[in-house]
């Protein structure tokens, strides 16, 4: 193992989407802990069984005490909440929920074994030799393994057969009540062009990132694995993407380095960055959440390399940062139907509450009416009791707008 730890310490790759044309490639094909990068074939298998007519996306799925002994990042929803696909997917997707992973895999599958098995069967139709999955969220264990060649082609699939849900992958953050939660892959909103995917984190694989970006009708995918930080992985791809969107007069000379499915896989186990990025060494732990740069204070050596990468992307004239949101956060919740908040009593006169609807008053007591001279126009009709009049129509109150749903294209 400290043999492939000093032989291996990162693995670069990026390639085209279109084409799988390899444009980069370092330790490519060295296999890897995918950790929640692993997200990604839990999402093409869900999408899947979706397209299959299996379920759909407003299936109800249910949080499991299994979902809920899950470790963190996660929701923390109690055994028993319901959620709808659609919304576990998004959770899933960008606050990097383990639970709603195992959430989404007992709904799919039945089981977590068994969604493994369906996982499994995906990476072998898709050609991701170098793949094995055991479980949903890329948790650590030593049999959950992958490689940048297999997560490239993997990321190519989701973009090729799920068009219509390209949301899913940058979606900039959610909104769950009062609470805000932000994408881990600080790409979004930061690089331009940055369309996509999904980060990963735990201490044996450091920290990892499959990234895309469009920019004019070229669509690039850039792996990061066994990166030293947060900070350092983003970075580094979006140092790569720069590099696959520079124009190269030259390129023609370059040697040619294949599609990505015919990059050799190589025979080895994956390195273990654990004491790297969680040894003692570290005066605060490495953590999926921490923030962009934080993690370059205590660690000369990330800190250098974290300069000279900033310097470096300046000189290239990358520009990363600050977040400019391209979208509000989008609303996601439990149930089967969005919360709506309850309509406003108005009070006369202005005010907060003026311009709301007013509540129904209750009809005054009227006091009966003296009875007319009886003629023979007079009808006793006068005498009974006028018809309630009809409550005029309430204005609808006003309610937050509805969260943003992947839709399919027509006709697809």
């Amino acid at each position: 193992m400290a043999a492939a730890r000093s032989a291996c310490a990162e693995a670069l790759l990026l390639i085209e989407a279109d084409t799988g044309k390899v444009l980069h490639a370092e330790n490519a094909t060295y296999p890897w802990y995918p950790a929640s990068v692993t997200k990604l074939m839990t999402a093409y298998v869900t999408l899947s069984a979706v397209k299959r007519g299996r379920i759909t996306l407003d299936t109800l799925a249910t949080v499991s005490d299994n979902a809920v002994a899950q470790q963190p990042t996660k929701m923390g929803f109690r055994a028993g909440t319901q959620v709808t696909v659609d919304n576990a997917i998004k959770m899933m997707m960008v606050k990097s929920a383990n639970d709603m992973a195992v959430v989404l895999a007992e709904t799919v599958g039945g089981s977590i074994e068994n969604f493994a098995n369906e996982m499994n069967r995906a990476a072998q139709r898709l050609g991701m030799t170098q793949s094995s999955f055991v479980n949903p969220n890329g948790l650590p264990n030593e049999n959950q393994i992958t490689s940048a060649r297999d997560l490239a082609i993997l990321a190519r699939a989701l973009i090729q057969e799920f068009p219509e849900y390209d949301l899913y992958w940058h979606i900039p953050a959610i909104r769950l009540g009062k609470r805000v939660m932000h994408n881990y892959n600080t790409l979004i909103d930061r690089y331009p062009g940055a369309d996509g995917m999904k980060t990963g984190f735990i201490c044996s694989a450091g920290f990892n990132l499959v990234a895309t970006a469009t920019r004019g009708n070229k669509r690039l995918i850039a792996v990061v694995l066994g990166a030293p930080s947060s900070s350092v992985r983003a970075l580094q791809a979006a140092q790569l993407l720069e590099k696959g969107f520079s124009t190269n007069p030259l390129s023609w000379l370059l040697p040619s380095l294949g599609t990505v499915d015919q990059l050799a896989p190589i025979a080895a186990f994956p390195p273990d960055l654990h004491e790297d990025m969680c040894g003692k060494h570290r005066r605060r732990p490495a953590a999926e959440s921490e923030e962009e740069a934080a993690a370059t204070s205590d660690d000369p050596e990330t800190a250098s390399a974290f300069a000279a990468m900033h310097q470096s992307l300046r000189a290239q004239k990358v520009v990363l940062g600050p977040l400019n949101p391209s979208m509000p956060p989008i609303e996601v919740y439990v149930g089967a139907n969005k919360p709506r908040p309850r309509p406003v009593v108005a009070h006369s006169g202005s005010g907060e509450n003026a311009g709301a609807v007013a509540a129904p008053k209750k009809p005054a007591a009227q006091k009966p009416a003296a009875k007319p001279a009886a003629t023979a126009a007079t009808k006793p009709e006068a005498a009974k009791p006028a018809a309630p009049k009809s409550a005029a129509p309430k204005k609808p109150s006003t309610a937050a707008a509805p969260s943003a749903k992947p839709q399919p294209k027509p006709g697809s």
